[in-house]
């Protein structure tokens, strides 16, 4: 199933999966795909198997391992690219909130549809909090697209104090949510809200998106570091 949010005039279509632990329809979830239909992205959400059950069953499964996470976000693009009346007729990106966008970047990490452009992150899931030693760097590492991370600056899984250790790829821009949580909610005191902050990702997002409507071809190293691309959920990837 694809829930879609569609903007008045498509610039592009944003295929974006949820985290590990709440739906395609968390608050989340429903303010950034309003806040892109508003700037020209249409999106297009969907679930991967074990969400969708829970809407079923009283049991909660938890996700699998990560990878195994794949052909279902393929199949959920396939879906929106083969819906050729829609925005999709468009460039279409990637992407998705923590886990989802983890996935993203797995499968761009392959060969994907012509028209797939970028990969868009809602807050990556670079660490279990507190847990700096277990690095989920492979994933992100391995997109072979131009990709953008918004984050937080003092998310739980990979602040900005983290992320600025590191040595990422020249095609991975990060965009610093002021203040921000995991969920992009600022403290009281820093002057930033929820809400101008779901506003500048979307923002991001959606210039980003229309950079590369016609990129260049990028160049990865084939033997970009990949040591975390098969690791199972640890039961604290999202919230």
């Amino acid at each position: 199933m694809i829930l879609w949010t569609r903007a008045e005039t498509p610039l592009a279509t944003l295929v974006l999966a949820h985290g590990a632990g709440a739906p395609m329809d968390s608050a989340f979830m429903t303010k950034i795909a309003t806040a892109l239909a508003a700037r020209g992205i249409s999106v297009a959400r969907f679930e991967f198997p074990y969400m969708a059950a829970r809407r079923t069953s009283d049991r909660r499964p938890p996700p699998p391992k990560a990878e195994s996470l794949v052909p279902a976000f393929r199949a959920a693009l396939d879906l929106v690219l083969a819906d050729q009346e829609g925005p999709s007729d468009g460039p279409v990106c990637v992407g998705g909130k923590s886990m989802g966008g983890r996935i993203a970047t797995m499968l761009s990490g392959g060969p994907v549809d012509a028209r797939v452009r970028g990969v868009v992150c809602f807050g990556y899931p670079l660490h279990p909090p507190g847990k700096l030693e277990t690095m989920r760097l492979g994933p992100l590492e391995g997109t072979r697209l131009p990709t953008l991370v918004c984050q937080g600056e003092r998310d739980e899984f990979g602040s900005r104090a983290t992320f600025e250790t590191l040595a990422l790829q020249k095609h991975i821009a990060i965009e610093w949510i002021p203040d921000g949580n995991h969920d992009f909610g600022p403290r009281g005191a820093s002057g930033a809200t929820l809400s101008t902050n779901i506003a500048a990702a979307a923002t991001a997002a959606a210039s980003f998106m229309a950079a590369v409507l016609s990129p260049p071809v990028v160049d990865t190293d084939d033997d970009a570091a990949d040591g975390d691309a098969a690791d199972g959920y640890d039961g604290d990837d999202d919230i």
